[in-house]
């Protein structure tokens, strides 16, 4: 029996057998398994997280019992303003009711539900694609909009902070670290320096007491939403393991630097990156229908300066882990984070090239959430 058979076996009922137990997903940070179970049984998603990335798994437990509890109270009340098929996952409980198993190897695994006739979004094809992404994510925040933030511990601290990145970026600029910089690099260099006055907006905002901390996914990229395999319409959101306390603007702006660049994050052609207004627009829309009620004045206000951060912050890390060595992200090639770093930065100057535009999309925004 493998490691992830004997793993399974702590969270199925003595009355339930294992079928089979196969790799799932293309997820790249935990081992996932899709465990089916013989007769009439259900399946369910077997998970050993990476405790590498993540130092203390046990509070990613907490955060997803807290958020799940939450939600699927809220379910069940009838004034509830969700779709009735929105899902929500369940955490499975093992045989002496915890919701975690050690392996003795030191492994650390985890059961949830497994969301039957749905799928992840891998590719935008469509506005309405884009349009589903966005009303998933408001869903989200339409739906944990009056938890406690306190409730939730901080599993990424750091996470989103424009000056931590920074000033890592700093230490690791530094000649000892790196030698005489290409063209690209000095494309880079340039760039962070033009606007790391800039960047800290959305913290300054928070330390002025202008934004506040709220709940949020962490991780809204396209392909963390579930849709219905025969409608295509959002049912879910997964990969909850980056729930804390923090912005959503930087949730919102990270679904729109997913969803907007129609070359994706890996081309190597930087000329035809272009943050597309189409989606962007079509994405808002989605959001501001779900999330309305918990959008405040304070957060468009904000707005495009987090669409405009998120690719920067992005393309900041980037490169500070090509300089670094590439310790963080995984790579094929040797300059791939250099390249990634590109991408963002290009489609960070498309949207500046593009601010009218898109301020004037977020007003239409501003102007449809209050007649909602």
């Amino acid at each position: 029996m493998s490691i992830s058979e004997q793993a399974a076996e702590n969270f199925i009922r003595q009355f339930e057998t294992i079928d089979t137990v196969e790799e799932h997903g293309r997820g790249v940070i935990h081992d996932t398994y899709l465990v089916r179970l013989s007769g009439q049984a259900d399946s369910f998603i077997l998970q050993r997280i990476n405790t590498q990335v993540f130092k203390q798994p046990e509070l990613i437990m907490q955060n997803l019992g807290v958020v799940c509890e939450h939600v699927h109270d809220l379910k069940k009340r009838a004034d509830l303003r969700i779709d009735s098929d929105w899902i929500m996952l369940h955490i499975i409980p093992t045989r002496d009711n915890r919701d975690f198993f050690i392996d003795p190897e030191g492994g650390f695994w985890r059961a949830l539900s497994f969301i039957h006739g749905a799928k992840p979004l891998e590719k935008i094809t469509d506005l309405d694609n884009a349009r589903e992404v966005g009303r998933a994510l408001g869903i989200f925040h339409h739906l944990t909009s009056n938890l406690t933030p306190e409730l939730l511990h901080d599993t990424l601290p750091g996470f989103h902070n424009i000056e931590l990145y920074l000033s890592k970026y700093d230490q690791v600029l530094s000649p000892e670290f790196h030698g005489e910089p290409n063209e690209s690099e000095n494309f880079c260099r340039q760039f962070v320096e033009k606007r790391r006055r800039w960047a800290p907006v959305l913290e300054n905002g928070r330390k002025h007491n202008k934004l506040q901390m709220r709940i949020i996914h962490g991780d809204p990229k396209i392909n963390n939403v579930m849709v219905d395999n025969r409608t295509g319409k959002a049912v879910s959101i997964i990969d909850l393991d980056t729930i804390k306390p923090g912005l959503v603007l930087y949730d919102i702006g990270d679904c729109l630097r997913s969803c907007c660049n129609i070359q994706g994050e890996e081309t190597r052609d930087f000329d035809a990156v272009q943050f597309d207004l189409g989606r962007c627009e079509a994405v808002l829309s989605g959001y501001m229908g779900a999330a309305h009620e918990c959008v405040t004045a304070r957060d468009f206000d904000f707005l495009f300066d987090a669409i405009r951060l998120i690719p920067f912050e992005l393309g900041l890390r980037f490169y500070t882990d090509f300089l670094e060595g590439n310790r963080y992200f995984k790579i094929s090639y040797p300059a791939h984070n250099l390249d990634r770093a590109m991408v963002q930065f290009r489609l960070v100057e498309s949207i500046e090239q593009q601010e009218e535009s898109i301020r004037a999309i977020i007003e239409e925004s501003c102007q449809s959430c209050r007649k909602m």
